[in-house]
C-alpha cells in the first residue's frame, strides 16, 4: 500500500531481528558512537555467515562479526552504491506513516486514516495533506515520517533468499507510486536496481550540500533479463 500523499535511514542504527523470511538487511547508514552516519555504499547485515560471505562476494567489504547490540550479527560494510536485484511485484514494497516516541508506536495511518490500533483504525487521522506540510510537521515530532520497507531478491544470487531495505526516505516516498506502477506494469518478478544515489548542490545562501538517497529503478522483466544474455 503506498501512502495516499506525499532524509533520513531509521534503520541506520541496527536493530537485528531476523525472525520474518528474510536472510539480511540492506541500510544507508549506521550508528557510529550513538550517532547516525551516511553511508556512500550499502551496509549489509545478515545472521547467516554463508550470506554474509555471498554477499562480500558480490557487493565488495569483508564479513565482520559484531555485537555492537543486545544481538550478536554479521556485518558487511559494500564497496557498491547500487545493486540489481528482483522483486516480486509491486507487493515487494510497503509503506505507511509512523511516529515513534522511544520504543511506543503513538501515530500510524497511511496519510489519511489511522492503521493502528485497532480500536482506531478506519478513522480520520488529520494529517496535513500536502507533503511539505507533513515533513515539517515531522521534523518537529508533531507528525510522522515515511515507513518504507522494499523485499527482493539479490540478481546475481537469487537463491541466497530475501532481503530487505527499510528507509524513512522523503524522497523515495514522493516517488514510489511511480515505482508501484512500473511494477505493475511488468508480467511477473521485475529486474530492479536499488541505489545510494548523490545529491549534491548549493543553496541560495552558498552552502554546499551532499547527501545520499535511496532510489528504486525498474529496469525489465526479469524472465526477459534471464532469457537474454546475462548482464548482472
Amino acid at each position: 500500500m503506498a501512502l495516499r500523499i506525499f532524509e533520513t535511514d531509521p534503520d541506520a542504527k541496527p536493530k537485528q531481528s531476523f525472525s520474518d523470511d528474510t536472510v539480511g538487511r540492506f541500510h544507508g547508514g549506521k550508528q557510529v558512537d550513538n550517532l547516525p552516519v551516511a553511508l556512500s555504499a550499502w551496509r549489509v547485515t545478515t545472521g547467516d555467515p554463508t550470506v554474509a560471505e555471498a554477499v562480500a562476494h558480490i557487493m565488495g567489504g569483508t564479513p565482520v562479526e559484531t555485537d555492537s547490540t543486545s544481538e550478536n550479527f554479521i556485518e558487511v560494510l559494500t564497496t557498491r552504491d547500487k545493486v540489481q536485484v528482483v522483486l516480486s511485484g509491486s507487493d515487494a514494497i510497503s509503506s505507511d506513516l509512523k511516529l515513534w516516541n522511544g520504543s511506543a508506536l503513538i501515530h500510524h495511518c497511511d496519510g489519511v486514516e489511522f492503521l493502528s490500533p485497532d480500536e482506531d483504525k478506519g478513522k480520520p487521522c488529520r494529517c496535513p495533506e500536502l507533503m511539505e506540510d507533513r515533513k515539517a510537521a515531522a521534523k518537529t515530532k508533531r507528525g510522522p515520517s515515511p515507513s518504507i520497507a522494499v523485499t527482493f531478491r539479490l540478481a546475481e544470487d537469487y537463491d541466497l533468499g530475501l532481503f530487505k531495505l527499510q528507509t524513512g526516505s522523503w524522497k523515495l516516498a514522493e516517488v514510489l507510486h511511480e515505482v508501484e506502477n512500473a511494477l505493475d506494469r511488468i508480467d511477473g518478478e521485475a529486474l530492479c536496481s536499488i541505489e545510494l544515489e548523490l545529491v549534491e548542490y548549493t543553496t541560495k545562501k552558498g552552502r554546499d550540500v551532499s547527501y545520499r538517497k535511496p532510489v528504486i529503478r525498474v529496469l525489465k522483466s526479469y524472465n526477459d533479463a534471464i532469457a537474454g544474455p546475462k548482464q548482472f
